[in-house]
């Protein structure tokens, strides 16, 4: 059986973006070679990538040409092979083809055909997007965060979870602290918490 995880950058109020489309580049984050290599190790380490369509699409239209230009730092172009190479699952209502080994699941049974998926894996499965995450953590399917916490607070904008108000109970399993003042915390989701 596997586990989804669900990997977010996030400022100290749990917001994901201040603005549209600002996930994985907005200016309140500090990503640095340091915490690039501890994403590039981690990544590394998945059975899979399970992604929403926004991410997804966001993720292909950069990592798979970073992976050979000459012009990015080693570990981007590290972390461009890593993710073009990874398994994925695209969970899109709207798309019907993927590329680098992307498979598309969709429909009204999205969430059992992820509920198979999760149940055939061997390993932990990246799960990327807010409310992709949110569904999972709704059906009982989401079993771990990982947050990467950046030194902001944004006041406004996307948090984490779309649409829930719930309190949720977590273990802490690891954390650890960058140079730019970035913290990871690795929390397991208590059983507790499906609805």
């Amino acid at each position: 059986m596997g586990r989804f995880l669900y990997w977010m950058n996030v400022s100290l109020d749990l917001r994901i973006e201040q603005v549209p489309g600002d996930d994985g580049a907005g200016e309140w984050l500090r990503i640095d070679e340091e915490l690039h290599r501890e994403f590039n190790a981690r990544a590394r380490t998945l059975a899979g990538m399970v992604q929403g369509r926004v991410i997804h699409e966001t993720m292909e239209e950069f990592w798979p040409r970073a992976r050979e230009d000459a012009s990015l730092p080693d570990f981007m172009r590290e972390y461009g092979e890593i993710w073009t190479s990874a398994p994925k699952v695209l969970v899109s209502r709207t798309r019907h083809s993927a590329d680098h080994g992307t498979r598309i699941i969709g429909g009204d049974d999205a969430i059992e055909q992820l509920a198979a998926l999760k149940a055939e894996t061997d390993g932990t499965l990246g799960v990327g997007g807010a409310a992709l995450a949110t569904q999972l953590l709704r059906a009982g399917l989401l079993d771990e965060l990982l947050l990467f916490t950046h030194p902001a607070i944004l006041g406004f904008g996307r948090p984490l979870f779309d649409d829930w108000d719930m309190p949720i109970e977590l273990d802490l399993i690891e954390q650890r602290s960058f140079k730019q003042g970035v913290t990871m915390h690795h929390y397991a989701i208590r059983e507790t918490n499906s609805c």
